[in-house]
């Protein structure tokens, strides 16, 4: 049958509609094939999940985009079909690195408590992935819970202690810090360094880390990233590095002194100029 030797290729419903043949029709006729079917109508909702999103998503938030599409199956399932159809993330996840004695672990200070009463209260910090046909650029960006500014980002070609702690260098060469700060990060190997525990103890910086496997507790690292993809990287075809750097320059200039907050009805250095007025 035409449409099952081209379903890897193109959408099952559009090609139904095409050949004005039912969906329980097609399917019917699978079975009839003696190929397990079962599985196609979910593998081919998260193919069009993966199709929306760039084949971004884990396992975790197609589940969330199928139920709100109001279809309801197991994180497992969803997990096992995903890989059977060749349909799993073509991002690469950060892996926990234990490194033995180097290895430094924190408390969840933040706790998701993404309310600062003040500037440089609390910092939330990660890095992103941002693709070009040269290759990856690492993005590393501190953002201050109080107004949700980037305090500090910088960019590179290896996602490295370095990369981190260039960062927090720049960030606090910056900001005049006079009370505790609180640094939150998951738990990258960058984070459990060494060089990164030594950092922030010669700043005075508490660290502060998401537990293992759960996203949410950095949300608001992970937040930042989604806006400037969306609104900026994920519509341009990046060639090179140097490209990306200066995409990622211009846009970050905007979101800190233009881009206006829907909650405060501010940018975020306007809200910041207000408390240090």
């Amino acid at each position: 049958m035409v449409i099952y030797r081209h379903r890897e290729k193109y959408s099952i419903s559009e090609m139904c509609r095409f050949f004005e043949v039912s969906r329980s029709g097609y399917y019917g006729y699978v079975s009839r094939m003696d190929i397990p079917a079962k599985d196609l109508p979910l593998a081919e909702k998260i193919k069009e999940c993966q199709s929306e999103c760039g084949k971004t998503y884990g396992y975790r938030r197609v589940h969330t985009w199928l139920e709100r599409k109001g279809i309801y199956h197991n994180p497992k399932t969803i997990l096992r079909v995903m890989r059977k159809y060749n349909l799993l993330s073509v991002v690469r996840r950060k892996k926990y690195r234990n490194y033995g004695e180097y290895l430094h672990k924190y408390p969840n200070l933040l706790n998701r408590d993404f309310h600062a009463e003040r500037p440089n209260q609390k910092w939330v910090t990660d890095i992103s992935y941002i693709h070009t046909k040269q290759g990856v650029l690492y993005l590393s960006i501190i953002r201050d819970l109080y107004d949700n500014s980037i305090v500090a980002y910088k960019t590179g070609t290896e996602q490295n202690v370095n990369l981190v702690l260039n960062t927090i260098k720049s960030a606090m060469k910056k900001e005049k810090v006079t009370a505790e700060l609180q640094l939150h990060s998951d738990q990258g190997f960058q984070y459990t360094s060494h060089g990164y525990f030594k950092l922030t103890q010669s700043y005075g910086i508490t660290p502060s880390m998401s537990r293992r496997g759960n996203p949410y507790d950095n949300a608001l690292a992970e937040n930042f990233f989604s806006i400037i993809k969306t609104e900026c990287i994920y519509r341009i075809k990046l060639q090179t590095f140097d490209e990306a750097r200066l995409l990622i320059d211009r846009y970050i200039y905007f979101y800190n002194h233009q881009r206006i907050q829907l909650k405060t009805k501010l940018t975020p250095l306007e809200m910041r100029s207000q408390f240090l007025a």
